[in-house]
């Protein structure tokens, strides 16, 4: 019998990508914020922590962008160490200043302290005239008291 190993390690960074550089970009608003963990810590490269909720359920992250933006890769890292959950984000993009929007992408995570502690997602888009990113987070799909929290969004 032949047999292969299946390569399941999370998917690297695709290179030569050159990301936005969103303190100059875009500005950001949340639907909440643990003072310990903000949201420049997800956003910006150098920055330690990642962003966490002030509270559980549902959070969304808005990115505005002053002028459009083409966007053509999304990268997302979620981690988490201490909770079984899953969850459930969503990434949406507006090229109107959210009059209207597209979803481009809905995606389920289990996390498990055992095991799977680390989502790590790459999303390649043609987008060329972005004015809004939306990303929203749904913590435990199974209603549970668990807070969002996000390692860091990249964008080029």
């Amino acid at each position: 019998m032949r047999k292969r190993m299946i390569e399941t390690e999370q998917a690297e960074t695709p290179p030569n990508l050159q990301w936005l550089d969103l303190a100059q970009l875009a500005s950001v608003e949340i639907t909440s914020e643990d003072k310990a963990h903000p949201i420049e810590a997800a956003l910006l490269p150098g920055e330690a922590g990642g962003w966490r909720a002030a509270r559980p359920g549902r959070q969304t992250i808005r990115l505005h962008f002053d002028p459009p933006q083409r966007l053509q890769h999304v990268s997302l890292l979620f981690q988490e160490t201490q909770t079984v959950r899953t969850q459930e984000y969503v990434l949406r993009l507006s090229p109107d200043g959210g009059k209207t929007q597209r979803e481009i992408v809905r995606q389920q995570w289990n996390f498990s302290p055992q095991g799977s502690t680390r989502e790590t997602e790459h999303h390649t888009l043609d987008a060329p005239a972005v004015t809004l990113l939306e990303l929203i987070i749904i913590p435990d799909i199974g209603g549970g008291n668990a807070i969002a929290s996000l390692e860091a969004l990249r964008l080029a």
